[in-house]
């Protein structure tokens, strides 16, 4: 192990010894979903199973709560439910990284792990440099790195990052998010027969390719992958504009649906769909398990969004990860939900019970909690239905119209709204709430709201509001959270 990557691991290491009982003393600490021990996490990375065991990396900045010279954190665990926490993977440690062990994907071959990352170089102006890195390993602990496998193409800028690598047929590909010379964002692909020479091939699609419009300066962490009879691209455009509900965060994170000819190399698709609806949702990853699930991990940020005005950051920690979702295809879009596995987590269910509500706001005995999971199946909503959450946050709908709403992280006076329009009406809510973490699935996955709450800790009511007859049933269990070992 090189001098400097031993320097950075007992660097990282003292950071956490340091903050230990600060970070932990933290009333929005969560207790199902992954956050750094201390300092910044962001994107998921490396989202594989390997040898039976899920490997779950994160990029992670231990010596601050803003961005900087990345590292990668790295989660192990065999059923979504109890977790190790390993050793640090990466290290920005040699020339090609210095700054930051940028984002990336992980393959097996050969039963050996492969990581692939980009390494983010930056000169005393400042200036960027980005290559495309390799890592290996034989115990999916231990990793050595094999430097650089591919160097910037003509036509982009140093904007080069997140490669995601899978297997078609005999070839390896590799996409890469871009920004070409005349900041455009573009999804660049290479091939390869061995994965560590890679060759160029060119966008498969971007902002002013196949029939779309200028769609963004840059698009980050896009991911390839075959769901139903479509192949998706998902991507994370940096540069849309708000366009009535959609689009409303600082960044955003979707997918296009079609074919993707290799030979060309070009993907044929249809339209721009968000995955996600809430405040905060970036640099969704997927993996194909070995029971053929592709399963979804994002990130529960978004970049330049106020992100020190989180509450945590007094606490010298920010941001977590979603829970794991498996995507499936049902002819015109994709639908996410929870894995099975989460309901190991379930104690006895509290209640099961059908409730009907006329213009009124009421609790129902025992519903409540910081880390509950909550299903209300609707059987007619009248007027306008609502679930007030801690007295912070409320999801309600009304003329078709789904909206959550909560306090702005940076003006608590001001009331903060995302919205979705449901042609079919509402029929379901599956909530899971974490401490200071919301996932909500809306008609059984076909929309998500994903976001932080930060309500006063002691608060734990949950109300339900009804102008007009509201009647549905619900179900509540309490969560026991992850265990770490």
């Amino acid at each position: 192990m090189a001098e400097r990557d031993q320097e950075l691991r007992q660097a990282a290491a003292a950071e956490i010894d340091k903050y230990k009982e600060e970070v932990e003393s933290d009333p929005y600490r969560l207790l199902f979903h992954h956050m750094p021990p201390v300092g910044l996490l962001n994107d998921p990375n490396g989202f594989v199973q390997w040898k039976g065991t899920y490997h779950l990396f994160y990029q992670w900045m231990p010596f601050d709560t803003g961005h900087g010279a990345k590292f990668w954190g790295h989660y192990t665990s065999k059923d979504f439910v109890n977790w190790v926490h390993e050793d640090i993977a990466l290290t920005p440690s040699d020339w090609y990284d210095k700054n930051g062990v940028y984002s990336g994907s992980a393959v097996s071959h050969n039963d050996r792990l492969y990581l692939f990352y980009t390494g983010n170089v930056k000169d005393e102006e400042g200036n960027r440099e980005a290559y495309q890195c390799l890592a290996v390993s034989d115990d999916g602990v231990n990793f050595e790195k094999q430097g650089v496998i591919a160097e910037l193409p003509e036509g982009y800028t140093a904007h080069f990052r997140d490669p995601k690598v899978w297997k078609n047929g005999e070839h390896w590909y590799m996409v890469i998010g871009a920004q070409s010379k005349d900041l455009q964002g573009k999804a660049v692909l290479f091939q390869s027969e061995n994965l560590y020479d890679w060759k160029h091939l060119g966008p498969v699609t971007g902002s002013l390719e196949n029939n779309l419009d200028e769609f963004g300066f840059m698009w980050e962490c896009p991911d390839i992958f075959e769901l139903g009879d479509q192949d998706i691209l998902m991507v994370s455009p940096q540069g849309l504009e708000e366009e009535g509900m959609n689009y409303a965060n600082t960044y955003q994170s979707g997918y296009f649906a079609g074919k993707l000819n290799y030979e060309k190399p070009k993907l044929e698709h249809g339209s721009f769909h968000e995955l996600d609806r809430g405040f905060e949702f970036y640099a969704p990853q997927t993996t194909l398990d070995e029971q053929g699930r592709r399963i979804l991990i994002g990130w529960m940020g978004v970049p330049d969004q106020y992100e020190q005005a989180h509450p945590t950051v007094e606490k010298q920690w920010v941001h977590c990860l979603t829970l794991p979702r498996e995507l499936t295809w049902n002819g015109e879009q994709i639908i996410q939900k929870p894995v099975n596995e989460l309901k190991e987590m379930r104690g006895p269910a509290l209640i099961h019970a059908s409730i009907t509500i006329e213009n009124d706001q009421k609790a129902v005995r025992g519903i409540g909690g910081r880390a509950t999971e909550l299903n209300l199946e609707f059987e007619q909503i009248e007027d306008q239905f609502a679930v007030e959450l801690f007295q912070y946050a409320a999801i309600s709908y009304k003329d078709g119209i789904l909206t959550l709403s909560r306090p702005h992280l940076e003006n608590r006076e001001k009331t903060e709204f995302r919205r979705v329009e449901l042609p079919q009406g509402l029929r379901n809510l599956h909530l899971f709430i974490d401490q200071s973490a919301l996932e909500i699935f809306v008609n059984n996955g076909e929309e998500v709201f994903t976001s932080r709450i930060f309500p006063q800790p002691e608060e734990e009511d949950i109300l339900f509001t009804s102008l007009g007859e509201s009647s549905f049933s619900i179900e509540q269990w309490k969560l026991s959270g992850f265990t770490f070992s």
